[in-house]
């Protein structure tokens, strides 16, 4: 058998044999199923030895199909210890699960699955009645399964059952550079891109996930991202799923949470802002005590600084809280922990200094490029255009080098060519992020490369911008937007006032902050929104997009 149809498997499941093996009764998967009379989450739970078991009948099926090595696989299934199976099975024989947000519109993410050529699909009934709808979109899939019923025939992962009828045939390991998930990007600061994720960057995300609790066994784990539960199983935790809805995370109720931190003695915690920020207020009122908790992950967005020095008085003050930086095809990039950063870091970030996300992840590399929207094939063409850096400050591009980083995308093929630079044996990757690094190897990200303004009196970054302002008394937020034509924007500050705020005096205390500092000198303009649009995946961030627009129309108004 040749070396490219060779049976493979994800060398990291190595470790989940390991686990299973081990602690075959363990829990896996504690995921929610009705209520209790109280109106709490009822919960039910998957063992390792039954999760195997049930990724193991999926395997076999699928092989029994003929699909395998490389066959990309649509997987539309809600979080749940169903994804994790059908993730799991996938990953046994080598297939390709494809992943993607349904949050991101029902044409927008049609377009992207019928550019991923998939030959498989698993969903939920809703998906597969979107599939035969749609079935032009969807035209090589030859094998399609329902996770639940199906109304319209066709197999099913109930119907498949959970017991294996033997042992999967003999597979070797797959190479590092073999695809082992495609997951598209959301496309809100952008075009949606599908991105390759090999078998070599998820083994390197458990390896920094591992390092950064300094080797410590996980415990249990509360998981609001699916990711995440796919590196903490391979660590042997017990992941609790928590309800909420993957479009509409920050609508979960902070009540379910804390009842699962106490119910099943959480240790840590993966959560973006938008799940953080309610839990942190139903803890400020109930005073809910969450002694079990050791450590908090948060990422998707940034976390305000304020919230996290709130968690830091409401939690163990042994707890860890850390606040992530990454993207789909670089995850993570960089992290930092409450301790360091809750000094004078924070006061340079509202001073106009950028927000610090700490120091590149285990193994990742970073530098900062001359702000360019050109294409960058090879290093040479960076070096090309380094005296540019003084043109901004020593702001640029964050591009980041790793054995996470993902070195190409599948979808659409010319994003390779802008997103991606060749040095000899390394491909760096272009965040679209701008930032600066300091003495310390510390990234101080500044805002979006798409997002900068270019004014009369040169280029201004949203988040560098904002971070000063954030700080005003009667503030929820703000965004930096610039209306008119580049080289001539008008810089106008967008404002989302807290509850009951003084409109006037928030304005004239945002004007008083705005001369303090040369960074904001420049914002001639201040808008009041009511609400900010945000991102559909992580509910945190601006939309500044649409503020843009509507800045505009209130300022021709």
């Amino acid at each position: 058998m040749s070396q490219s149809s060779a049976a493979i498997y994800w060398r990291a499941l190595d470790r989940f044999s390991e686990i299973v093996t081990a602690h075959p009764e363990r829990a896996a998967v504690i995921y929610p199923d009705g209520r209790t009379e109280s109106g709490l989450p009822q919960y039910r739970q998957l063992t390792y030895g039954e999760l195997d078991a049930w990724s193991d009948v999926i395997a076999e099926r699928f092989l029994d199909a003929g699909l395998g090595r490389g066959v990309r696989t649509i997987v539309l299934v809600r979080p749940g210890p169903e994804l994790y199976a059908v993730l799991y099975g996938l990953f046994k024989i080598g297939a390709v699960p494809v992943v993607i947000d349904p949050g991101m519109g029902m044409f927008k993410m049609l377009r992207c699955l019928q550019a991923a050529d998939a030959e498989a699909f698993v969903g939920v009934p809703e998906a597969q009645a979107l599939r035969i709808v749609f079935r032009a979109y969807f035209r090589k899939v030859r094998v399609a399964v329902t996770a639940g019923r199906s109304l319209w025939g066709g197999p099913t992962l109930d119907g498949w059952g959970r017991t294996p009828n033997g042992a999967l045939p003999q597979r070797e390991p797959g190479p590092d550079d073999e695809p082992l998930l495609i997951a598209y990007t959301t496309g809100s600061t952008g075009p949606a891109k599908a991105v390759v994720l090999t078998h070599g960057n998820l083994a390197a995300m458990i390896e920094q996930v591992d390092a950064a609790r300094d080797h410590v066994p996980p415990g249990t784990s509360l998981i609001t991202a699916p990711v995440a539960g796919i590196l903490e199983l391979l660590l042997g935790s017990r992941c609790v799923l928590p309800p909420l809805i993957p479009s509409k995370v920050g609508a979960t109720d902070p009540a379910h949470v804390v009842d699962a931190v106490e119910r099943f003695g959480v240790r840590t915690m993966f959560a973006s802002p938008a799940v953080l920020i309610p839990l942190l207020h139903h803890i400020e009122q109930t005073a809910a005590p969450l002694p079990t908790v050791e450590s908090i992950y948060s990422g998707g967005a940034p976390v305000p600084d304020w919230c996290i020095a709130a968690l830091r008085r409401v939690l163990p003050e042994q707890a860890r809280v850390y606040s992530g930086y990454g993207a789909t095809e670089a995850l993570p990039m960089a992290t930092i922990e409450s301790r360091e950063l809750l000094g004078d870091l924070v006061e340079q970030a509202h001073h106009g200094h950028g927000v610090c996300v700490g120091v590149p992840a285990l193994h990742v590399r970073a530098r900062v490029i001359a702000i360019t929207d050109d294409p960058l094939p090879n290093w040479a063409d960076v070096e090309a255009r380094s005296a540019d850096l003084a043109t901004s400050r020593g702001i640029g591009e964050l591009v980041v080098a790793g054995p996470n980083v993902s070195t190409r995308y599948l979808w659409p093929v010319e994003a390779n060519l802008s997103g991606k630079i060749t040095d000899g044996d390394t491909v760096w990757h272009r965040t679209g992020d701008l930032a600066w690094i300091d003495d310390a190897g510390r990234i101080r990200f500044c805002g979006r490369k798409t997002q900068r303004l270019e004014t009369e009196s040169g280029p201004m970054f949203t988040v560098q911008v904002e971070q000063v302002f954030n700080t005003v008394d009667g503030v929820a937020r703000t965004a930096l937007v610039g209306v008119g034509t580049r080289g001539a924007q008008v810089p106008v500050l967008c404002v989302e006032l807290e509850p009951d705020a003084d409109r006037a005096a928030v304005e004239d205390r945002l004007r008083g902050r705005r001369d303090e500092f040369e960074v904001t000198k420049p914002v001639t303009a201040f808008l009041f929104h009511p609400a900010f649009p945000v991102d559909i995946r992580h509910n945190a961030k601006i939309g500044r997009e649409k503020l843009t627009v509507w800045a505009a129309k209130q300022l021709a108004d």
